[in-house]
């Protein structure tokens, strides 16, 4: 049955490719951290803004935190996420040369990256294999069991069980798509 619903999904959903516009490792960076807690059409909104004057770890210190939370505001969570990315912005500098990192382990070193965003960029900007467990993919993948787990890092460790690593960026864009156009939270258009 997980195969089956694998199957389908990927017929259905190829090609799929994150909602999240941006030009660069760092805009990637900053839009997932913007998207917690946040759809990604507002948070495309609000780098529409951002990315002009801000886009660089560079430009977001000469930006300051209150500009920053002035633009970022609509995303929620303002005051704790320009937090996170000065911070983030202050370490890429230090310890990066101003660069994102590709390495798993040094990307959740910086603040406000936990497991998901650091997936998020290990496989979209890195094109490595990584399934990073947002709202969506959490709910979906309890749904339809096809990896039942309390957290988000029980779900991950399922779902790598059971969909070839080969598959594991693809399977994550299937599932976020899926959940957005058919298997909402509340009111979902399936039985």
């Amino acid at each position: 049955m997980r195969e089956e619903i694998l199957k389908i999904l990927e017929e259905t959903y190829r090609g799929a490719i994150p909602e999240l516009r941006f030009n660069s490792n760092f805009e990637l960076l900053v839009a997932v951290i913007l998207s917690a807690q946040c759809t990604d059409k507002r948070v495309n909104e609000v780098t529409k803004n951002l990315f002009p004057i801000a886009n660089t770890p560079e430009k977001i210190l000469s930006l300051g935190q209150v500009a920053l939370e002035k633009i970022i505001k609509p995303c929620g969570f303002y005051h704790a996420k320009a937090k996170h990315i000065i911070g983030s912005a202050k370490m890429l500098l230090e310890n990066f040369g101003g660069e994102v990192p590709a390495d798993f382990d040094e990307l959740i070193k910086l603040p406000g990256v936990g497991r998901k965003t650091a997936n998020v960029i290990t496989s979209v900007a890195f094109k490595n294999p990584a399934i990073a467990v947002d709202t969506h993919v959490f709910r979906l993948a309890n749904r339809l069991k096809l990896a039942v787990g309390k957290t988000p890092l029980e779900v991950e460790l399922g779902l790598q069980k059971i969909i070839p690593r080969e598959k594991w960026s693809d399977a994550h864009h299937w599932l976020i798509w899926h959940g957005r156009e058919i298997c909402r939270a509340r009111n979902p258009k399936c039985s």
